[in-house]
């Protein structure tokens, strides 16, 4: 715990000084989903980059 405690620390010493909580928390939920990301990746658990693109094209029609 005290390894996630010191990461979050050295994050928010590295944003700017005008910085809101609401731009904290967003920051921390986007590291968190990109972790969560690769950890299913590691995991085999993914698709490839010509899937993804057919899942874009249809989204984005």
């Amino acid at each position: 715990m005290a390894k996630v405690k010191e990461e979050v620390i050295k994050m928010i010493q590295k944003m700017p000084e005008k910085i809101s909580i609401d731009d904290i928390m967003e920051e921390l939920y986007f590291r968190k989903k990109v972790e969560a990301g690769i950890k299913e990746l590691d995991k085999g658990k993914g698709i490839s980059h010509k899937e993804a693109k057919k899942h874009l094209k249809k989204w984005l029609s």
